[in-house]
């Protein structure tokens, strides 16, 4: 039976085949035969949660990032523990400054500060992989140094024949070369010859790999899989797995908490914490984020980068709220949260290890919530400086976009679309609807009547007076003009909202036709915004024929324009 030998890292047990002793593992033997590891970490004090999130700087910042990111974020401030940002610049060929800048910035944006990392500093720096290289080294050489690990001085063909040997064999695509039983000999003559060699970690050729992870429960691995694999390129840099974990190891990272794709480097890692003698973090692998075919979310299916999803006008706490419920909820029907309303509710527990579907139109939904639950000065200056930066006005601030601002704002869920909204205001499409089916109704219902009594009321300076009283006025007059047609609800407000909107559908009408009356006056609109003021809509409606138009006669769309 095999015996148990020692505790390295929290709760950790390490069963060793009896023909191999404790001190052939560690410093002599050339080929570990098995060994059995069953990692169940306790959780740490509160004082001690340490996590990190390690973005690479290769790209935009995936909203899959931006998750696991605010699920660590939110695990930190929970236990008042610390969030360390890393940045994972070992690929040196894709990874850029200006990606660095751009993930630091979206989640500055999130409002998920960091408390050691770029621009901050910490006890635990460098915080880019690039600047930690020494210490790599360091590792490596004492793994080196104790048998865990040996040198390969293969070249890339025979790595290839063996991949394909493996392959016809349908075996998994392991290392047979001859450097894993090479004599110092053979090593040293290869040193003197100055070939390229990496550094390979011997992998026991039996045993299993168990580890207790926080959301996906027990998860093993059996060792015969993997084979032995690099940590250290013949170029001298580290690989991914390698780097992890010294950084982790060293950072003092007490949980990792991370995309399910990173569950396989776990056994890597755990191989190398136990050789390192460091000690071993917890784990939490968060599911995946999935697009509404439930394969995985993509550039394929639309925006996926947070700085995507910031540019089409969507809020950062309407961004937290939604991402924060992709894979969690706490356990009631509420869905509407703030980051420190999360901050006290999330616990790891309630984070589910099913895939969580991206739901485009939920996310816009619940972005229109958080937008109209902003105090309404915050609101009108953000909608306001949208207006302006778009060129519809020439202002940002005033009284007409305060009015603006409450009567549109039902029909905005994102910020870009208080464009739309006001575009739409200020327009009249007046022959597109009445050209439309849904406009047939309005025309056959006497329209050239209604509009024959609202050209009078307008030359007399009726509606002008009426709309000058505001509010008021205009409902005094609308009830007085019902009254001298005869017609009322529907009947009343349908034509009229047609021909002074030049639209079927709409925010309130009074509210809107007010507004487009001080518009007129207001010299905020800028000329490219499309406006067509209450003075050149009657002088359409006055130059249409009433009389003769019918359904095989319908206003010409040139009558229009050239009244414009």
């Amino acid at each position: 039976m095999g015996s148990l030998v020692g505790t390295p890292w929290w709760g950790i047990r390490v069963r060793v085949i009896p023909e191999i002793s404790p001190p052939m593992l560690l410093f002599r033997s050339r080929i570990l035969r098995g060994f059995s590891v069953s990692a169940s970490s306790p959780l740490p004090s509160t004082n001690s949660v340490r996590v990190r999130f390690a973005p690479s700087p290769t790209g935009n910042l995936h909203v899959g990032g931006a998750r696991t990111a605010l699920f660590n974020y939110l695990f930190a401030r929970s236990k008042g523990g610390k969030f360390v940002l890393r940045i994972e610049d070992t690929d040196i060929e894709r990874s850029t400054k200006e990606s660095e800048e751009a993930v630091l910035r979206d989640l500055s944006w999130l409002g998920l500060d960091w408390d050691e990392g770029p621009s901050v500093g910490g006890m635990y720096g460098p915080y880019r992989q690039s600047e930690r290289n020494a210490l790599y080294r360091q590792y490596a050489d004492q793994l080196l140094q104790s048998g865990h690990v040996y040198r390969c001085f293969c070249t890339n063909e025979e790595l290839e024949k063996m991949k394909e040997i493996a392959k016809l064999k349908q075996l998994p695509p392991i290392y047979t070369g001859k450097w894993v039983s090479a004599t110092d000999d053979e090593v040293e003559e290869e040193l003197a010859k100055g070939t390229p060699c990496t550094y390979r970690f011997r992998v026991p050729k039996e045993g299993n790999l168990k580890i207790d992870d926080l959301i996906r429960g027990e998860v093993s691995w059996n060792l015969d899989t993997l084979g032995d694999f690099v940590i250290m390129r013949s170029n001298g840099q580290p690989v991914y797995n390698f780097c992890v974990t010294v950084d982790d190891a060293t950072m003092a990272i007490s949980h990792v908490i991370r995309a399910e794709e990173h569950l396989p480097n776990t056994l890597r890692q755990a191989l190398i914490y136990k050789a390192l003698g460091l000690t071993m973090p917890c784990f939490a692998h968060v599911s995946l984020i999935l697009a509404p075919d439930r394969s995985k979310l993509s550039k394929r299916h639309g925006a996926t980068s947070v700085g995507q999803f910031r540019e089409m006008g969507f809020l950062p706490q309407a961004m937290v709220n939604y991402l924060a419920l992709l894979g969690w909820g706490d356990g009631t029907e509420n869905e509407f949260f703030t980051l420190d309303q999360l901050v006290e509710k999330f616990t790891i527990e309630r984070v589910n290890k099913s895939g969580a579907v991206f739901d485009s139109a939920k996310f816009r939904w619940m972005n229109g919530q958080h937008l109209r639950s902003l105090p309404s000065e915050d609101l009108t200056k953000l909608i306001g400086e949208q207006w302006k930066s778009t060129g519809i006005l020439t202002e940002s601030e005033g009284s007409f976009i305060e009015e603006a601002v409450q009567l549109l704002k039902d029909g905005i869920e994102l910020i870009t679309d208080a464009d739309t909204a006001l575009s739409n205001l200020l327009s009249y499409p007046l022959h597109a609807t009445l050209a439309s089916p849904d406009g047939k109704p309005v025309l056959e219902d006497q329209l050239s009547e209604v509009v024959a009594n609202l050209l009078a009321a307008y030359d007399s300076g009726e509606l002008n007076c009426a709309l000058e009283e505001g509010h008021t006025g205009w409902q005094k007059w609308v009830k007085s003009f019902g009254r001298s047609l005869k017609r009322k609800g529907k009947s009343l407000f349908m034509p009229l909202r047609v021909l002074l909107t030049g639209k079927l559908h709409g925010p309130d009408m009074g509210a809107g036709v007010l507004l487009l009356y001080r518009a007129g006056s207001s010299g905020v609109i800028a000329p490219q915004a499309g406006f067509v003021t209450l003075d050149e809509r009657f002088k359409i409606l006055r130059e249409v024929e009433w009389q003769s138009f019918s359904k095989d006669n319908p206003i010409m769309e040139s009558t229009v324009a050239k009244s414009l």
